[in-house]
């Protein structure tokens, strides 16, 4: 028997005892309305019987009071008054196919009010007896300002599950006129679950102004997990589910052209970006960091997405030179591996973290670096892969001997163990055995030797079983996710499949799909934002553009196999929304108010096209980590995958979704296929060269079931804009 506080031990009693206010049936599903007082309830009730309870509006010591209902079709709106102030309260049914409820409410206070305490939203009820006489699974729920998820399961008695998610977004005036922070409100202990309004304290809600207070989706089924995979699976559905009838922003075109030509220009140029030492120059992690040694992740998290920018530009640029020179200064010849920090200024180190330590290396480090030089290698440098082949032993050798269960800290030379956990009983970076099997691929590409391979396979094992525990860094993990879709195409087994599910749900766990409009969050968008650990206080550029190229590659790799819905919708859509959200990491996008005075590490220039590492909650200022040189690749990472140059031309083509196939025909046509779902749009765009005055382009659409569909464009002085539809074959004319 679970114990329960005062304000839901009637509700049972004077639910059963209350008479139905109005009633309606969804699908297979009913819902009752039901006014015990104090709060206006809706009874979820399954098919077989089982009841979870709704609190849609709540007033402590008063009655509320039906002044009427109005319904429209299978909407219901109740108009409520209350000593208080006066509620609306909105029930909808929003989607035909799946039992999805909607609430949302509204209050309308008489007085300048406080509200110390909310009662949670969610209750659980027994066919007869007490609620507490419940039992059930909590699967996920929100952490930080992380979306306002629940995800349950009801066991005693065997029901089904409930996907429980609050707009969050709908809260902005009242955390903006209150002072307070939508992060933790969506949670709880069983069996009184769900959300709780923010506490007020010192700013009151505003007399006669209305406040939307809750804006709750509901996905009910009758399904209950009976492990991992199948519950991460329905996780992902769930979300997607959702996600089609949640309001989402409108994106906006943002000219990624002149930005990352202004970003190169400041990494060039600007002295706080580089250091010296071993007899070249290399970038420094932040701005004006001149104290902490040069770290070969660093240089290559630059330099790949700057080759990938050259290559897409058709020509060098200066800055290749000096980046390219050095990164086989960081190989120990003692220990025959690269490291974290060039061997000549490690004596730099301040020991103030326990990564700034000689030789100490944090688990998820070594891989990424090698990542890259396999890339490296797989373009002809011989030099990349020199230094890769001569490294990769000693990844192995460490791989093994933790037996593909990787601490968060040891000592390079010794492999002892530094920091075994991330925290006590969670064990180390679990994510590192996928971070490691897509290395051992990119290996094996490389080079054919099925050795590689083989250690994927081992490494993977210890990926299974673990949920949403499988998380540690956002970026590692989307790598990882990758991998798996790679051994699943090799080898057809579907648990590398299921497995890669999993890794793309333990990010979207840590996904902000809501935005932030309050306080300096009314400045940019967070909506579709990831977080780089399962317990950041804030989203990080770096981490957020490595998860944009995953899933890039991701969804390219998967262009030939019958993925989840789902995962596809996600996917597309956090490729579209990182690229309307990342400008807002540089600072000159940004008004001074919300900048960090103390910076951790470096200093801030905010006139400098180069962005920030963080990104906090709408109270707090951004910018106290650092102004991140390693974040210089968002730029040069986005141009290359979502604009398109056409040979003998000087129209270039955006597009804010993935895409394949992108083809140019001699007879002045060109065609491209855009990944997603076609229940959605994305924006494609027509960048017109100097001669637009005398091109005329046609464009025109396929799915692959009808003729091409010709297209009008919504014109500007300098685009021509469409919105097209995910999984379309487009073709433009000119």
């Amino acid at each position: 028997m679970y114990p329960i506080t005062i304000w839901s031990a009637s509700v049972q009693e004077k639910i059963n005892n209350c008479s139905i206010v109005v009633g309606k049936q969804h699908l297979n599903f009913a819902f009752n309305v039901y006014n015990t007082g104090d709060s206006l309830w809706v009874v979820a009730e399954w098919p077989a019987g089982s009841k979870v309870a709704f609190r849609t509006a709540f007033t402590p010591n008063d009655d509320l009071s039906v002044l009427d209902i109005t319904e429209n079709g299978n909407d219901l709106l109740f108009n409520l008054g209350s000593a208080a102030g006066k509620f609306t309260v909105n029930l909808q049914f929003p989607d035909q196919h799946n039992p999805v409820l909607r609430y949302t409410t509204h209050l309308t206070p008489e007085i300048p009010m406080f509200i110390p305490f909310w009662p949670r939203d969610i209750l659980p009820l027994t066919a007869i007896g007490e609620i507490q006489n419940t039992a059930g699974t909590i699967h996920a729920e929100q952490v930080g300002t992380r979306s306002g998820n629940l995800f349950f399961s009801l066991t005693k008695p065997i029901t089904g599950s409930v996907f429980y998610f609050q707009n969050l977004t709908a809260l902005a005036d009242y955390c903006e006129d209150t002072k307070t922070s939508a992060g933790g409100l969506v949670g709880g202990q069983w069996p009184e679950l769900g959300f709780t309004l923010p506490a007020t304290e010192s700013d009151p809600l505003l007399a006669g102004k209305g406040y939307v207070i809750s804006d709750a989706f509901v996905h009910f089924t009758t399904q209950i997990p009976t492990d991992q995979v199948q519950m991460m699976k329905q996780f992902l559905n769930s979300t997607a589910l959702i996600y089609l009838l949640i309001p989402r922003p409108v994106t906006k075109y943002h000219n990624w052209l002149t930005t990352v030509e202004k970003g190169l220009n400041d990494l060039s140029n600007h002295k706080g970006c580089w250091a010296y030492g071993g007899g070249n120059s290399f970038l420094n992690a932040y701005v004006a960091d001149y104290k902490t040694p040069a770290e070969i992740m660093v240089q290559l998290a630059v330099l790949l997405p700057l080759i990938e920018y050259q290559n897409w530009k058709g020509k060098p640029h200066r800055v290749y030179k000096e980046m390219n020179a050095g990164f086989a200064l960081f190989y120990d010849k003692k220990m025959k591996t690269i490291s974290r920090w060039l061997p000549v200024m490690e004596d730099n180190l301040d020991k103030s973290e326990e990564q700034k330590e000689e030789r100490v290396m944090d688990s998820w480090y070594l891989h990424h670096p090698l990542v890259n030089l396999a890339r490296l290698a797989q373009m002809k440098d011989k030099n990349a892969e020199k230094l890769l082949m001569d490294s990769i032993d000693y990844a192995i050798k460490v791989a093994r001997h933790f037996n593909y269960q990787w601490p968060v800290f040891y000592k390079m030379d010794t492999l002892e163990v530094k920091k075994a956990e991330t925290e006590p009983g969670n064990g180390g970076e679990k994510d590192v055995p996928g971070a490691y099997a897509h290395l051992m691929l990119e290996t094996w590409k490389l080079t054919g030797e099925q050795r590689f391979f083989k250690e994927a396979l081992n490494a993977v094992k210890s990926l299974e079983g673990l949920g949403f525990d499988l998380f540690y860094q956002a970026n590692n993990t989307a790598f990882s996710a990758g991998a798996l879709l790679k051994l699943y195409k090799e080898t057809k087994n579907e648990q590398y499949l299921d497995l890669s599910y999993v890794c793309i749900a333990g990010i979207m766990k840590n996904m902000q799909l809501w935005d932030c409009n309050y306080g300096y969050g009314k400045y940019y968008s967070t909506f579709f934002a990831v977080f780089p650990l399962k317990d950041a206080p804030y989203t990080a550029v770096y981490e957020e553009t490595e998860v944009f190229t995953a899933f890039h590659y991701y969804l390219q790799e998967a262009q030939d196999i019958d993925i989840l819905p789902s995962v596809r919708l996600l996917l597309a859509e956090f490729i579209r929304y990182f690229i309307y959200r990342a400008p807002y990491y540089y600072p000159v996008m940004l008004p001074g108010e919300m900048l960090a005075e103390e910076v951790k590490t470096g200093e801030i220039d905010s006139t400098a096209w180069i962005p920030l590492e963080d990104l906090k909650d709408g109270w707090e200022k951004s910018g106290e980590v650092g102004q991140e040189v390693y974040g210089a690749g968002t730029a040069l990472s986005i141009v290359p995958r979502q604009y398109f140059k056409v040979p003998n031309e000087d129209f270039i083509i955006f597009v804010d979704y993935p895409t394949s196939n992108f083809k140019v025909s001699k007879n002045k046509s060109l065609t491209f296929q855009v990944i997603g779902i076609a229940s959605l749009n994305c924006n494609f765009i027509i960048l017109p060269g100097k001669t637009r005055k005398e091109q005329k382009f046609t464009t025109s659409v396929n799915n692959g079931k009808s003729k091409w569909l010709i297209l009008k464009p919504s014109n500007s002085e300098n685009t021509l804009t469409f919105s097209i539809a995910g999984n379309q074959k487009v073709k433009v004319e000119w």
